[in-house]
């Protein structure tokens, strides 16, 4: 314990003193107040009693309470300080950082301060009070930011202002999308290291005297009193950007954005549970409608989760009776040069209950983040190769393409279970391509190679599907080994308006073929498509609504596959 030292004070302290001592009657938070121009300090009894200070009054506060702060925070405590110093005007400053007490142990200080100025402007005053947040159960312990707890308690008092002013406001819920992405490729301590990080970035861009809270798991909250939507669109537009390229910390790298959900009271709710309910459901519209946005709360959107919720439990329960309910579509592939039938894209389809065919736009998402991918991506997997060996009597050639989840690439039992029914309905494994969406590739590129050359090793042929629509398409090609690239029909709707797109499209065939993977063009249309795609961008395979549409099975078998089998009926005939 270091020995307290008596130094006079500063003419400036002294003109302050007797209201510093007041003060320190009527409240049990810490207090300081520094001279700016002499580097005098005054602090609080019990900032002396609680951290190894030297007394009450000192010289050099900045420099002796940096030691006792925290690694982690002391750049950012000693870089705020320098600001401090050197701004003009009233300054207000608001942090948060763990700090080592007399018994070594590190506690949450939450402090506020605000820097006066003389008569000429300049800053010569600093006064605050620090409050210890772990104590009251007011701090995040990942983050430091105020927790759960402190968000309900800061609705409650904008709901209660509004009923004395008459002045709403919003609350923005976010979350990080693929968070879980950096613990899976990293670890957890890595996953809350990036949770603080995200929290330091977020802080810089709210409004003054605005805090920002962390909710569960990668959840955090504003509550803006005021706010209008043009003021929600700004500040979660200045989110986005900071969040919009990979990050670097502790020379790892991440990439995550934000999905947000907007309530506006007391439109949306007058009471605490309603609004964060709403709020919430939201944010989880959101990341369905393909994350990265904001979701501003209305009643239609709320209805339509609920019944998303309620969708759930029937997908649950189809699959758990053997995924009744589902069915298969399939697309017609056909070789570019010669438009002969070749292959098809196995599609899922599912009819509800109540007899109402959802868009898979709907229901997959809910598959996969259920996890019950898996068990259906088994179930798709072995009716695709069970027609397959129907329609290779026709075609012998035929092969077929199924979609491939990034949840079933981690679940190792899928290499063997495939490898199981090939074996079990003596199919070649040439008869059958697995599609990875190529925008669903986020984590670790060698695992994910590790797994599909597993399954090349097999004879297995391995697609990039809707190359050119996720955020690193060029990183992919380079990352994944792969045997076929499917490119989106982004690429192609306007392939006969701009020479630019004509040439991409080229240009992409042409490195695709260099390296020795083929190319099939997704979403032709139209008859001069076709033509230009073929002759002039040199593509291996064409499907789309120019050769036909997803149809059932019978469907599919009346429309493409009897007049081949017509015809070589006549043939023999």
């Amino acid at each position: 314990m270091r020995r307290a030292k008596r130094v006079p004070l500063s003419p400036l302290l002294k003109r302050y003193k007797y209201y510093f001592d007041l003060l320190k009657k009527t409240t049990d938070e810490y207090l300081f107040l520094a001279d700016l121009t002499s580097g005098m300090v005054m602090v609080s009894p019990n900032l002396v009693q609680d951290f190894d200070l030297p007394g009450e009054v000192m010289h050099g506060l900045v420099e002796q309470w940096a030691e006792l702060i925290h690694p982690e925070e002391r750049g950012q405590f000693e870089a705020a300080m320098r600001s401090v110093k050197q701004t003009e005007g009233i300054y207000d400053y608001t942090a948060e950082h763990r700090v080592r007490t007399r018994k070594g142990e590190y506690v949450w200080l939450r402090v506020r301060g605000q820097v006066g100025t003389d008569l000429e402007g300049r800053p010569n005053l600093f006064a605050g009070m620090m409050s210890r947040m772990a104590k009251r159960n007011q701090a995040d312990e990942v983050t430091g930011l105020l927790n759960k707890y402190q968000f309900e308690h800061g609705v409650k008092v904008a709901l209660a202002n509004y009923r004395a002013t008459q002045e709403g406001g919003a609350i923005l819920v976010f979350g990080l999308d693929n968070f879980k992405i950096v613990n899976e490729t990293y670890n957890r301590s890595m996953g809350d290291r990036v949770l603080k990080h995200v929290a330091r970035l977020v802080e810089q861009l709210l409004p003054p005297l605005l805090p920002l809270y962390k909710l569960d798991g990668d959840e955090f909250a504003i509550i803006y009193p005021g706010a209008k939507q043009e003021d929600i669109a700004k500040l979660f537009a200045s989110i986005q950007q900071c969040l919009a390229r990979p990050q670097e910390l502790e020379g790892h790298q991440y990439f995550c954005t934000a999905s947000a959900g907007t309530v506006f009271y007391p439109q949306a709710g007058k009471d605490y549970l309603v609004l964060h309910k709403h709020a919430e459901a939201a944010m989880d519209l959101a990341k369905r409608d393909g994350k990265n946005r904001n979701c501003l709360f209305s009643k239609d959107q709320y209805n339509r989760w609920v019944r998303s919720i309620a969708m759930r439990d029937s997908i649950w329960d189809s699959v758990e009776k053997g995924c009744v309910g589902f069915s298969l579509f399939f697309q017609p592939q056909v070789d570019a040069a010669t438009q002969r039938l070749i292959g098809a894209e196995a599609l899922l389809r599912w009819q509800s209950p109540k007899g109402r065919m959802v868009a898979p736009m709907e229901f997959i998402p809910i598959l996969e983040e259920t996890k019950l991918i898996i068990p259906v991506g088994k179930w798709i997997f072995e009716q695709a190769l069970l027609i397959c060996k129907k329609w290779r009597e026709i075609v012998p050639d035929f092969r077929v393409s199924v979609n491939m989840s990034y949840e079933q690439v981690k679940d190792l039992s899928f290499k063997e279970f495939v490898g199981a029914c090939l074996r079990r309905y003596n199919m070649p494994p040439e008869s059958v391509i697995l599609e990875l969406t190529e925008s669903k590739i986020v984590a670790d590129w060698s695992f994910v190679n590790q797994q599909f050359d597993l399954f090349r090793q097999q004879g297995i042929a391995i697609a990039m599907d809707d190359f050119g629509t996720g955020y690193s398409s060029l990183a992919s090609l380079k990352n994944l080994s792969c045997d076929i690239v499917k490119i989106d029909r982004e690429f192609v709707k306007k392939i006969l308006e701009t020479d630019f797109d004509k040439r991409l499209v080229k240009y992409v065939v042409s490195l695709c073929h260099s390296i020795g993977i083929h190319c099939c063009i997704e979403g032709v249309e139209q008859e001069a498509e076709y033509e230009l795609l073929t002759k002039e961008c040199h593509a291996d395979t064409i499907q789309g609504y120019y050769f036909g549409h997803p149809e059932s099975v019978e469907n599919f078998e009346a429309k493409f596959l009897a007049p081949i089998k017509a015809g070589q009926t006549g043939k023999e005939n």
